[in-house]
């Protein structure tokens, strides 16, 4: 069928409150403040075909290149043709899914008039899934826990108890992790009826024409970006903290008329350390770059992504190979975007953001004082890098948005102690525009138990890089009772034992050629977005490549 602008437009935005709304009840009907307080999550909707039509709102940017393809590995192992009203499909396999065995994809078919019209998927990060726990300690892929083939969770509604007590018996805090997974499952029940919902009050007996409309619409106000950029070869190439040594990533640029191709050809091999980073997640974070380069603030769909193939040299640190160890592949993972904006600055200097200080994530397992086991994750975040004419924001994290969990709520569940957490100052390093600050926080274990640590911080041998001239930020470091360790390692804290997290604040941008232009950029935008849900801050970036 035939959709009008004004149509597609109307049905277009019901998709994506649609998909806010399956957010909201897997945040509702979550048990860990993982998901509950700092949205490590995503939603997606997709078609018959397996073609993305719209993502939650509030959703971790990299997955919006990781579900697509996830829903492909499941279909290989269920064909459509297979698959019945009530079957709900799962795996954590790193190659298959987000990079890493932590989070788990949950797949749930849509059926109208008794025929597939839709696939809903929700993807969340697990407290626990066994193994070491969530860190960069681990030496190859099978010390990291338990890995999930693409399987059956339900079975044309029956549960397959035998997966639920399989992941209790080999996690810590199950009842946080079986409730986790079940709220995906929700959330995905939630979707399905949302959707047929959705069909009937259109009168539409199924999605092809409108996703099509969608993503055709989305395709082509990319090409028209990318045609905007100036034909040619970019090349970049950064220096960042490895395991014995620093490690090069390169990346390779090639934009010519409507489209681009890039190519990480000459990155080091992987390491024998969980920070090697699957293609899936690679690809991924050029496509989140690509999208704040380009059409940031169209809602996220599979028609973006179709003129930027990418590849990657098979064994390199940007595409590892089984058994390489994954689970903090995000702290080489979050690079690739500074990568790209640093091939790119040449071609469109006015959009490029100087780097930015970056997220970090510990966990912290033991036990509460009250006697229950503890396994979760502290986010907190160097500053946000600054763009011609617009300053970073404080602490805000790129290129990823989890958000910090309350102090009140964090020292409830863990019976540790914030003690301090404040601005640094002059963090942002010097510029026409100013990086956001970085952060101090210390924590103490109150907990009385031994409780351990896994650190994994990026930015602690190489600062956020100045652009265009601008000074450099500053680094990041860990520390625990005033003794710098080693930021990709795991500790024991004995009670009273304090550890430190001083963030690295984001460099500056200095204006190539006088002052910005805002119709180049709409990131200024976003702060007072009336959606934000309770207890995030989203950068301006994601927030638009999300939206």
């Amino acid at each position: 069928m035939s959709l009008d602008a004004v149509s597609v437009g109307i049905m277009w935005d019901r998709l994506v409150a649609i998909s806010d709304e399956i957010v909201t009840t897997l945040v509702r009907t979550s048990f860990s403040t993982i998901v509950s307080e700092s949205y490590d999550l995503t939603v997606a909707l997709l078609d018959a075909d397996g073609q993305l039509m719209a993502q939650g709102t509030y959703s971790v940017p990299v997955f919006m290149g990781t579900a697509p393809a996830t829903l492909q590995h499941m279909l290989a192992r269920y064909p459509a043709e297979s698959l019945r009203p009530g079957d709900v499909i799962i795996t954590n396999d790193p190659w298959l899914g987000t990079g890493h065995m932590f989070d788990i994809n949950v797949m749930r078919p849509v059926f109208h008039d008794g025929r597939i019209v839709a696939y809903v998927i929700s993807i969340t990060h697990l407290p626990d899934i066994g193994g070491l726990g969530f860190g960069a300690a681990a030496r190859e892929i099978y010390h990291e826990g338990l890995r999930l083939p693409v399987c059956k969770l339900f079975e044309a509604g029956v549960q397959n108890d035998f997966i639920i007590e399989l992941m209790r018996t080999n996690v810590r805090a199950p009842d946080q992790v079986i409730g986790d997974l079940m709220a995906n499952v929700t959330a995905t029940k939630v979707g399905e009826a949302m959707l047929t919902g959705f069909l009937v009050e259109y009168g539409l007996a199924d999605f092809a024409s409108l996703s099509q409309e969608i993503r055709g619409r989305s395709e082509t106000a990319t090409r028209a970006r990318i045609s905007a950029m100036p034909d040619g070869s970019y090349h970049n190439e950064i220096q960042i903290e490895g395991v014995d040594g620093a490690l090069t990533l390169a990346c390779h640029i090639d934009v010519a008329g409507d489209a681009m191709t890039v190519d990480f050809a000459g990155t080091d091999g992987c390491v024998r350390q969980g920070i090697n980073v699957p293609f899936c997640y690679t690809r991924a974070m050029v496509l989140y770059s690509m999208k704040c380069l380009t059409v940031p603030e169209l809602p996220n769909n599979g028609g973006s992504v179709v003129p930027i193939p990418v590849t990657a040299p098979a064994g390199c640190l940007l595409d590892a190979q089984p058994p390489s160890p994954t689970g903090a592949r995000h702290m080489i993972g979050h690079f690739v975007s500074p990568l790209v904006f640093g091939a790119l600055a040449e071609a469109v200097p006015e959009q490029i953001q100087a780097d930015c200080g970056m997220m970090d994530l510990m966990t912290f397992q033991g036990r509460h004082r009250d006697g229950h086991d503890v396994s979760t994750i502290y986010f907190a975040s160097g500053g946000f890098g600054a763009l011609a004419g617009l300053d970073g924001a404080e602490t805000t994290p790129g290129p990823s948005n989890m958000a910090v969990v309350p102090i009140e709520v964090w020292e409830t569940l863990t019976s540790t102690t914030v003690e301090r957490k404040y601005l640094l100052p002059d963090t942002g390093g010097a510029g026409a525009s100013r990086g956001g600050l970085g952060q101090e926080v210390v924590i103490r274990n109150d907990s009385g138990h031994v409780m351990t640590v896994f650190c994994m911080a990026n930015r602690t041998d190489f600062p956020p890089l100045g652009l265009m001239g601008g000074g450099n930020g500053k680094p990041r470091e860990h520390r625990i009772n005033d003794v710098t360790v080693d930021p990709k390692g795991h500790y024991e804290l004995e009670p009273g034992d304090r550890i430190t997290m001083i963030e690295a604040g984001p460099a500056m941008a200095i204006p190539p050629c006088g002052p910005a232009k805002p119709s180049s950029w709409i990131w200024r935008k976003v702060s007072s977005h009336p959606k934000a849900p309770r207890g995030i801050m989203a950068s301006t970036a994601n927030k638009y490549s999300q939206d």
